[in-house]
């Protein structure tokens, strides 16, 4: 017999993030996840009355697929299979991906030249330009025995967090993050302050969109981008991150008219690989305010980690449609800093949060305590 909070969590996918309905087309793609929770996913899709399409994929295929070959066929077959996918997409209305890993370096040994032709031959056309844009669509990771050692938990401890993180009030959460929105999207200054960190730039004209259970479960964040030339200061990153199977830690980085100057980490060959990607690469492309009332610590997944309460991410790199700020670049890094043992952020010179606390009285709904007071809400 299957978890019953498989049947949960289809419910929340299909009705609540992807909103299915008869006749639409959904692509579900999975990575390790067990076939239970795919069954649920498409009787729960063909019980609105959708079509249901499923793929399974495996990571460690996947490394293979990328470092066998030279540079010519890498190139080869990541157009061809991108190409198909991309007339795949094109035909769906909605999109899930459940991506499991029980190694989240298993792609660290692969070239970060080969890697580049993956990301731009395939995710680029089919996921940022054609799933992003043109489907309703959500991403999540799946629980297993290398998710739980991440976290430093028991396998058993980390599925009921998992279930308990994934399945949280988003209704109750979306209502909260109303007024933060609203004030977001009349700020101009942003001011962050911390452990080694201070940092401005402004927000101003961009515009900021809550995130609520929509295109990721987990989820909790409001984001917005900062206008590109505005960055200044510095800031240090102190959430274990990782990026292309590499493992990053204490990213230090320096801004002035809003591009990396300076940069400092455990690996700073491979750090300054990624912001030599392209000219874009060293800009900020997105920054968020991360409140989801259940995720305390960093665990390397960038799904889980970017949501942490009392925390703030800025992602290196592409922006997103919806708060265009003009940057453009293969990559989109999050990197994420927790402000719970000190910091604050500053709009227009107000103080907003303090030791990762809302200070205002309109954005206390969104504090760990008011939004972790309502049960679980089961579809």
């Amino acid at each position: 017999m299957s978890d019953p909070r498989y049947r949960q969590l289809a419910k929340l996918l299909i009705h609540h993030s992807t909103r299915l309905q008869a006749n639409e087309k959904v692509l579900i793609e999975a990575t390790h996840v067990p076939e239970a929770m795919l069954a649920a996913l498409v009787e729960e899709a063909s019980a609105v009355g959708a079509i249901p399409l499923v793929e399974m994929k495996s990571l460690r295929l996947q490394r293979t697929w990328l470092k066998t070959g030279t540079a010519e066929q890498v190139d080869a077959r990541t157009k061809l299979q991108g190409e198909l996918e991309l007339a795949r997409m094109k035909k769906m209305d909605a999109f899930i991906g459940l991506r499991g890993s029980d190694n989240i370096t298993e792609m660290s040994d692969v070239s970060v030249e080969h890697i580049g032709l993956f990301e731009q031959n395939l995710m680029k056309p089919v996921h940022i330009e054609q799933r992003v844009k043109h489907t309703r669509w959500c991403v999540l990771r799946w629980p297993n025995g290398s998710m739980a050692q991440q976290a430093g938990m028991s396998t058993e401890a980390f599925e009921d967090f998992y279930f308990r993180v994934c399945l949280t009030d988003y209704a109750r959460m979306d209502k909260a993050v109303k007024p933060l929105k609203e004030l977001m999207d009349r700020t101009d200054r942003v001011r962050i302050v911390g452990e080694d960190t201070d940092l401005t730039f402004s927000i101003k004209g961009i515009g900021a969109v809550p995130c609520c259970g929509t295109c990721n479960i987990p989820d909790g964040e409001c984001f917005t981008a900062p206008v590109k030339n505005s960055v200044e200061g510095y800031i240090h990153f102190n959430s274990a991150t990782i990026y292309r199977g590499t493992p990053f830690d204490d990213i230090r980085l320096t801004f002035k008219e809003g591009r990396v100057v300076d940069s400092h980490c455990n690996n700073n060959e491979a750090l300054l690989a990624i912001l030599d990607s392209d000219e874009g690469a060293r800009y900020f492309g997105e920054f968020a305010i991360g409140f989801h009332p259940h995720i305390q610590n960093p665990m390397r997944d960038i799904l889980f980690d970017e949501k942490i309460r009392g925390s703030l991410h800025l992602a290196l790199g592409q922006c997103y449609e919806e708060t265009e700020n003009g940057n453009r670049s293969k990559i989109h890094w999050d990197l994420v800093l927790r402000q719970e043992q000190g910091g604050e952020i500053y709009f227009d010179d107000v103080l907003v949060r303090k030791n990762g606390l809302f200070v205002l009285p309109e954005l206390e709904g969104l504090n760990p305590k008011e939004l972790a007071g309502a049960e679980c809400q089961l579809v």
